[in-house]
C-alpha cells in the first residue's frame, strides 16, 4: 500500500471491510459511507445465524445491541457472555472482532446491561510513494455501552443505552498519518420498544413480538484537527418476530428485519464539485437524520434501495439444541452485501454455546466463510430452592 496520506488507509480498510467500496464506473452505485461501521456488526452467533436479524427475537444479554429494551425481560438475574468472530481472514488474518456484555435483572419491572465491543483491524504496513517503508501500525476500535430497560405492563417495555466511541484507525505517529492526527472520539445513544403478545396460531401456544430500535444517535467523528467530521452509522431497525411451541419440545420462530440508515446520501456532483441531483450532505445531525427519508438523488426509488432485509428462521429442541438459518440482502447499488447464514446453539443448565457460518461467494464477497462463536453463562444471586 502506497503512501497516499492517512485517510486513503482509512476509506480502503472500511470499504474493503464491509464491501460498500462506491462504484465510479458509471453503473450508478451510490453507497453511505459512515465512520466505525464495526458498529453495525452482528456481535452474538445466534443472530449472526439469522440472517443478522434480532430486534424482536425472544430476549438475551445481547440486546444491549439489537433492543436493549428486550433487556426487560430477561431470565434469572445474571447474564454473561462472549463472543468472537475472526474477521475477513482472507483480506486480513490478523483482524477480529470480540463483544462481551453482562446484563442483570434489578427487580420485576428493570434490568441493566453493559458492553464492551472490540474491532481489531490488524497490522498495516505504511510505504512512501516511492515504495520505502516508513513502518507499520495496529488500528483498533472500541465502544463502550450501558444500558436500561423497563417494562410498562405485561407486554410493553422501553430502553435506552448511551455509548461512548474511541477509534484508533489512524496512528499518532505523524510519518506514517501526518500532522495533527488523532483518535477519533463520540458519544452516542439508542432508542428502543419491545411489545410481546400470548397468541394462538392453529391451535397451538405462540408469541408475536416487535421491535423497533434507533441506534448510534451521537455526534460526528474526525481524524485531523481542522479536518473533516464524518457521521456516526445511525440506523433504524424495525423487526417482528413469531415463536409458535408446536408441542412441549418443539418450538420454531420466525424472524423479519429490516435496517435503513439514518445517514444522508451522497449527492451526484459535477466536474467542479456543484451537485447536480440529491442534496448536500454537509449537515446537522439532526438535519441528516430526518433529511435520509428524501435526499437520494434518484428520489423514492433509490430511497427504497437503501433498505436491507434479514429473514431468519431456528428451531429449538427442548430448549437445549437449536438449529438456524436467514439470509442478509442489500441492494447492489447500495453496498451489495447478499449473504446466507447457517449455526446452530446448545445450552446445558446455565452455559450456552452458540456458532454461526456465512455463506457467499468467496470471488465477490470478503465476508464469506466468516465465523462467529459465543459463550454464553446466566446464573442467580438468589439461594436455589433446596427441592
Amino acid at each position: 500500500m502506497k503512501f497516499f496520506g492517512p485517510l486513503f488507509v482509512w476509506l480502503v480498510l472500511f470499504n474493503i471491510s464491509f464491501a460498500q467500496t462506491i462504484n465510479t464506473n458509471g453503473s450508478g452505485s451510490n453507497a453511505i459511507f459512515t465512520a466505525v461501521p464495526f458498529l453495525t456488526i452482528a456481535p452474538d452467533a445466534r443472530s449472526g445465524a439469522m440472517g443478522d436479524a434480532g430486534v424482536a427475537l425472544s430476549p438475551t444479554e445481547f440486546d444491549t445491541h439489537w433492543n436493549p429494551s428486550k433487556l426487560a425481560y430477561i431470565d434469572d438475574d445474571n447474564h454473561i457472555s462472549l463472543s468472537y468472530s475472526p474477521w475477513l481472514r482472507n483480506i486480513a488474518p490478523d483482524a477480529n472482532l470480540a463483544y462481551l456484555n453482562y446484563a442483570k435483572k434489578i427487580d420485576e419491572r428493570d434490568a441493566i446491561g453493559f458492553s464492551f465491543c472490540y474491532f481489531n483491524l490488524g497490522k498495516v504496513n505504511v510505504y512512501d510513494p516511492s515504495e520505502t517503508p516508513l513502518g507499520s501500525y495496529q488500528p483498533n476500535e472500541f465502544s463502550l455501552d450501558g444500558t436500561l430497560a423497563r417494562k410498562f405492563g405485561e407486554n410493553l417495555s422501553l430502553g435506552v443505552s448511551a455509548r461512548f466511541i474511541h477509534s484508533a484507525i489512524v496512528s499518532s505517529n505523524a510519518l506514517l498519518s501526518g500532522t495533527g492526527s488523532h483518535a477519533g472520539n463520540a458519544v452516542a445513544a439508542d432508542i428502543s420498544l419491545f411489545h410481546k403478545k400470548p397468541v394462538v396460531q392453529w391451535g397451538r401456544e405462540a408469541q408475536f413480538s416487535y421491535g423497533i430500535d434507533i441506534s448510534n444517535i451521537g455526534t460526528k467523528i474526525s481524524y485531523y484537527d481542522g479536518g473533516d467530521k464524518y457521521f456516526l452509522p445511525t440506523n433504524l431497525r424495525f423487526g417482528v418476530a413469531d415463536e409458535i411451541n408446536v408441542d412441549q419440545l418443539n418450538t420454531f420462530t420466525f424472524t423479519f428485519d429490516v435496517n435503513k440508515l439514518l445517514v444522508p446520501t451522497p449527492p451526484i456532483r459535477d466536474a467542479n464539485g456543484n451537485i447536480i441531483a440529491g442534496k448536500d450532505d454537509n449537515r446537522s445531525i439532526v438535519s441528516g437524520i430526518f433529511g435520509s427519508f428524501s435526499d437520494a438523488p434518484g428520489g423514492f426509488s433509490e430511497e427504497i434501495k437503501e433498505i436491507a432485509f434479514s429473514p431468519g428462521v431456528e428451531y429449538m429442541y427442548n430448549k437445549e439444541f437449536a438449529l438456524r438459518t436467514g439470509y442478509f440482502y442489500e441492494n447492489p447499488d447500495k453496498g451489495d452485501r447478499r449473504y446466507l447464514t447457517v449455526g446452530a446453539g446448545y445450552k446445558y443448565q446455565d452455559f450456552g454455546l452458540d456458532f454461526s457460518y456465512l455463506i457467499a461467494s468467496q470471488s465477490t464477497s470478503p465476508l464469506a466463510n466468516t465465523l462467529r462463536f459465543t459463550l454464553r453463562y446466566s446464573f442467580s444471586s438468589r439461594p436455589k430452592d433446596p427441592q
